[in-house]
C-alpha cells in the first residue's frame, strides 16, 4: 500500500517502494500541511500562511492553485477543492503519522493490561515509522508551527520506551542509545535520569554521577534552573546505593 509520510522528508511511498519527494519547498508545504489536516480542509488563508509568512504576493491564490495542481499531476494526490481551501483524500493510501498513532495506542492498551514487554515492542514499532526529523524540507513557517510539536510527541514515546526497557532489566542494551539521546537532547532530564540508571546498574557509578553534574551545570546555565526531581531522585538513590535502583519488578519479566 502506498504510504504519504510527514515524519522525515515529506512526500509519497509507492507500492513499488520508490520514494516521490515533490521538488521545492512550497509544493512540501501544501502537501503536508493537507496531510496534517486529516479530513479537514485547510483554507486558502492558512495555506497563503505556511507558504509565505506575513508577505505574500498579490498572486497567491493562483500560486497555490498551481502547487495542487502538481500534486495532483506528480502524485496521483486525490486533493479535493473544498472552500474555504482544499482537502486530500487518502484514497487507499497510509499515512505514516496515523500509522504511529495506532500502533502507539495499542502499546498503551498493552501497558494498561500489564503486559510490558509488548508495550516496549509497540513503542519501538511505532518509533521506527520515524525517518528523520518530522516535515523534512518545509517552509520555516509550516515548521515552526508544527515541527517542534511532532518532535516532542517523539521524544517523549521514545523516554516512555526507554523507560520500559529499564523496567524490563534491559539497561545494557539502551546504554549507548542513551548516551546518544542525551547528547541529542542534553536538556532532557528524563534521559539523563534513565542514563544515570543505565550506568549505575552496569557498575558505572562514577558515570552515574558524573551524568549528574553535567546536567546540573547545564540547567543552571543554559536555563537558571536547578535539576528536577527525576535527576535528584536517580542521584540520592546511587549516594545511598538503594537496592530499588537494581530492582526489576517480577510482574514485568513476561
Amino acid at each position: 500500500m502506498a504510504e504519504y509520510r510527514i515524519l522525515g522528508p515529506v512526500g509519497l511511498r509507492c507500492d513499488t517502494g520508490d520514494d516521490i519527494v515533490p521538488d521545492g519547498a512550497k509544493l512540501r508545504t501544501v502537501l503536508a500541511a493537507l496531510l496534517l489536516a486529516g479530513p479537514r480542509a485547510v483554507s486558502v488563508d492558512q495555506l497563503t500562511e505556511y507558504l509565505w509568512g506575513e508577505a505574500p504576493p498579490a498572486t497567491h491564490p493562483a500560486q497555490i492553485h498551481t502547487y495542487v495542481s502538481r500534486l495532483r499531476k506528480s502524485l496521483g494526490a486525490v486533493i479535493e477543492r473544498r472552500p474555504p481551501g482544499y482537502r486530500l483524500l487518502l484514497s487507499g493510501a497510509g499515512l505514516d503519522l496515523a500509522e504511529f498513532h495506532r500502533l502507539t495506542s495499542r502499546a498503551q492498551a498493552a501497558l494498561a493490561a500489564g503486559r510490558t514487554a509488548e508495550a516496549a515492542a509497540g513503542l519501538g514499532a511505532a518509533l521506527a515509522r520515524w525517518h528523520g526529523p518530522a516535515l523534512s524540507g518545509v517552509t520555516e513557517h509550516l515548521a515552526a508551527v508544527e515541527a517542534s510539536r511532532l518532535e516532542e510527541v517523539r521524544v517523549a514515546v521514545h523516554e516512555q520506551r526507554i523507560g520500559l526497557d529499564l523496567e524490563l532489566g534491559r539497561h545494557r542494551g539502551v546504554l549507548p542509545e542513551l548516551i546518544g539521546l542525551v547528547r541529542r537532547h542534553p536538556l532532557r532530564e528524563g534521559f539523563r535520569a534513565q542514563l544515570m540508571t543505565a550506568f549505575y546498574r552496569c557498575g558505572r557509578q562514577a558515570e552515574a554521577l558524573a551524568v549528574y553534574d553535567e546536567g546540573r551545570r547545564l540547567l543552571a546555565d543554559e536555563l537558571g534552573i536547578d535539576p528536577g526531581t527525576a535527576m535528584r531522585g536517580v542521584r540520592q538513590a546511587i549516594l545511598v546505593a538503594d537496592p530499588r535502583l537494581h530492582r526489576v519488578p517480577s510482574s514485568v519479566l513476561q
